[in-house]
């Protein structure tokens, strides 16, 4: 026990049985005792008791909510490490909004729901909870703003994949409170060195003899240059920023800020305004988050090139919000609609990082072109108390905007027009929209893929991308990255990773395979087909979220190796098929293959991991009658309530 207890020393006894308490009294009154609720009345004690003076008690209450994680010395030096560099600098956020609220006369609040790292668990049991996390996060979130009924508005600090998508959710559902969305930032690039997107690759890269043992310790040591924000390129973290700018629930250019800088940290105070200003004028949730402002959201993000992992969030901030939510073919009409404009990693054509995006005007820079365009609703309502053409005019002129191109000029010698280009420049450098959502046999309720980030070395001159090939079947992201490593994938291959989706892990994120194929020699010549997701940082031919999963009877689960299938994605006409067409010599037609696959049993290896958690299987069902993927993977109380209702009554029928 000795090692355990340790030395005792008299300090360990100097123990207190009671205390005076704080000085001084509340600011009750009568009316207050006679009418307020208890919790009220206590909730002041409780303030007096963690020191907040008596005296500042009147001030307006609000409450911040953020993701931290970790423990920090006050030199920023760790304690205790958090999940990932995002949430680990968001507290110095948090006390700078904080102390603008209390420097105004209110009185803060804060509490805290921290996130996982999905780059940490690519290719582990880690990932099983990506996704579910979301969900759940964000009910707690809801609760936690529930539990202060005295808060008179919501800040939100959040960053990475799934902690900012899940406060997106929660401050979309307070329709009539006064929200704000602080972006936790992004990370620098090293000097010399790596993106936190390829050095994940330094594993598949060893193994095929693409850098020694040397160059991948030394590479992955500085790929996180600076201690705070998400990633470098624009994966679902930053595009989930650049997302909640887009909505309206930021102040101004606040998406894609460096981490731990002056003009980051004043964004927390800028936020900290806005958010008071919001409650003084009635400004609610449900005046900024409108069908207009969703629209608007799903435009910036092709724009941008952004994650297809926003094809799940932002029908679920939709559903939140209580706006209709969008439908596959109305994001074939916006991407339609909508040029590629931003040139940044991980899609190029000049692989810029996120600091150089915020440098070039961010979103409100990329939300001048689409203004010229007409794709915009210039009338709703913004974060900053102003409508978006009121945002958009004072962007036009403002000297923030021309110093931010000035610095990128000389900081990094990068004209501002090559990162954020004109619909013109654009098209020049051949550009080509966001996503396409092939159909076929193989998917016949949907699929995406990130057509502009396929090599244009293997697309045609028509801009049509054409792959025929043989199937090669895997039913764990396991078995997929051995073959990867040791041989068992090459040129010329389709990779076929089933049973992967909602029911099978949690509908799991593959970043781990496409970062491979994007980085090895072969891999342009590789296409992927998967009901699972992608990375945002995920490019190439890989076609993911396909519909119907294979666990759910999706035709997909019924493929074997050696199967032929045919991949058309037409880049400039958004438009795209993947079919079965044969196993063996002879060809079919799609119809044909249908009838084929119809008449097959599931793959012998289908079945959902063995490791899978009981929440994230509760998770499955709860989202699968909800609408599924397509519909955000979101909880509809009413659907999944209908549901059970009509499963009680079939149960007592069964059992009558």
């Amino acid at each position: 026990m000795g090692f355990i207890m340790g030395q005792d020393n008299d300090e360990l006894y100097a123990i207190r049985t009671h205390a005076s308490g704080p000085s001084g009294s509340l600011p009750l009154t009568k009316e207050m005792l006679l009418n307020s609720p208890s919790g009220d009345l206590f909730g002041l004690s409780q303030n007096v008791g963690m020191g907040w003076k008596p005296s500042r008690l009147k001030g307006k209450q609000y409450l911040l909510l953020s993701t931290q994680g970790g423990i920090r010395k006050e030199d920023g030096s760790p304690v205790a490490l958090g999940y990932h560099t995002g949430h680990w600098e968001v507290g110095l956020l948090m006390q700078a909004a904080a102390n603008e609220i209390s420097d105004s006369g209110g009185v803060p609040f804060a509490g805290y729901v921290s996130d996982p790292c999905d780059g940490r668990s690519q290719g582990t049991e880690g990932m099983f909870d990506s996704l579910p996390y979301r969900n759940d996060a964000a009910m707690v979130f809801r609760r936690l703003i529930r539990s202060l009924p005295t808060r008179r508005g919501v800040i939100g600090v959040a960053t990475c994949d799934k902690g900012l998508p899940a406060m997106m959710m929660a401050l979309a559902g307070m329709h009539e409170l006064p929200c704000v969305i602080v972006p936790g930032g992004v990370t620098l690039p090293p000097t010399a060195g790596e993106d936190a997107g390829k050095i994940q690759t330094i594993g598949a890269r060893y193994a095929n003899g693409e850098m020694t043992l040397e160059e991948a310790a030394d590479l992955g040591c500085r790929a996180c240059a600076t201690p705070g924000g998400g990633c470098q390129f624009l994966g679902t973290a930053a595009t989930s920023q650049v997302v909640a700018e887009a909505l309206g629930m930021t102040v101004p250019h606040a998406a894609l800020a460096p981490s731990g800088q002056p003009v980051w940290e004043e964004m927390a105070r800028q936020s900290a305004r806005a958010m008071m200003q919001m409650e003084e004028k009635g400004i609610r949730m449900k005046d900024i988050l409108t069908e207009g402002a969703i629209r608007n959201a799903m435009a910036v993000h092709a724009a941008f090139g952004g994650s297809t992992n926003l094809l799940l969030h932002i029908p679920a901030f939709a559903h939140a919000a209580g706006v209709p939510v969008p439908t596959v073919q109305d994001w074939i009409a916006v991407n339609k609609r909508v040029p590629r404009l931003v040139s940044v990693l991980p899609n190029g054509p000049e692989y810029h990082p996120t600091v150089r995006v915020f440098l070039a005007g961010g979103v409100p820079e990329v939300m001048l072109h689409l203004r010229g365009l007409g794709v915009l609703d210039e009338s709703v309502m913004t974060a900053s108390g102003e409508t978006l053409g009121a945002v958009l005019d004072w962007w036009e002129t403002s000297e923030r905007r021309q110093r931010m191109k000035q610095l990128l000029k000389e900081l990094d010698g990068v004209d501002p027009e090559q990162v954020i280009m004109s619909p013109e420049r654009a098209r020049e450098r051949g550009l080509t929209s966001t996503v396409t959502f092939p159909m076929g046999n193989l998917a016949p309720e949907g699929s995406v893929i990130k057509s502009t980030a396929i090599d244009p070395s293997v697309v045609g001159e028509d801009g049509v991308y054409r792959h025929r090939g043989q199937a090669k079947v895997f039913t764990t992201e396991k078995q997929a990255i051995a073959a990867i490593k040791n041989g068992g994938i090459e040129k010329g291959d389709i990779m076929v990773l089933i049973g992967r989706g909602p029911s099978g892990t949690g509908m799991e994120e593959t970043y781990q395979l496409t970062s491979a194929l994007k980085h090895l020699p072969f891999g342009k010549y590789v296409s992927l087909i998967t009901d699972a997701r992608f990375s945002g940082v995920s490019t190439g031919a890989c076609i993911g979220h396909v519909g119907p999963e294979a666990l759910a009877g999706g035709p997909l689960g019924k493929l074997r190796d050696g199967d032929t299938i045919d991949i058309v994605v037409d880049r400039n006409r958004l438009e795209g098929s993947v079919h079965f067409i044969g196993d063996g010599d002879e060809i079919l037609t799609p119809e044909e293959g249908s009838r084929v696959l119809a008449a097959r049993e599931p793959h012998p290896g289908l079945a959902p991991d063995p490791k899978l958690p009981d929440d994230t299987r509760l998770w499955a069902a709860l989202q699968a009658v909800s609408g599924g993927t397509w519909a955000g993977s979101v909880y509809d109380v009413d659907r999944i309530i209908a549901a059970l209702e009509a499963g009680k009554k079939a149960l007592a029928a069964e059992q009558g």
